[in-house]
């Protein structure tokens, strides 16, 4: 929902939940939230642009998956190098193949909760946008 203020506000909350990922949970999973620096920016400046890309519903599916892909792709790109080294996956993980460990279960998994994710973000920023009208100065 951060991508829907600004981009200022987008970037400080990936950074802010990398961080705490970093403290909590294995280096992989921190790794993977630090990518979403990455598709939120390019979400927060492209809602920037064309404020209300998500009032269309094929230019909000457009958008939706454009930084599905993107997200996938960063979150495969992390994922890679831990599967090819070992660190990190279960014998049974890398007695599958890298398509099946990577690119299906982190790539297209990706890609199906970023959707989700991004669909519920919509839903709950309209709401908030309508409950809070003054929101609207934030952005920039």
């Amino acid at each position: 929902m951060a991508m829907f203020i600004s981009p200022k506000v987008a970037a400080a909350v990936c950074l802010g939940t990398t961080m705490g990922f970093f403290v909590t949970t294995p280096l992989i999973i921190a790794a993977r939230a630090a990518t979403h620096i990455i598709f939120a920016l390019v979400g927060a400046l492209i809602i920037r642009r064309y404020p209300n890309i998500m009032e269309s519903f094929v230019a909000g599916i457009g958008l939706n998956l454009g930084l599905a892909v993107l997200h996938a792709l960063g979150e495969v790109l992390v994922v890679a190098p831990f599967f090819f080294s070992g660190y990190m996956f279960t014998q049974e993980q890398l007695s599958n193949d890298f398509v099946m460990s990577v690119i299906v279960l982190v790539g297209a998994g990706t890609v199906l909760h970023s959707v989700m994710d991004c669909s519920i973000s919509v839903l709950l920023w309209k709401f908030v946008r309508a409950a809070v009208p003054s929101i609207k100065l934030i952005r920039g």
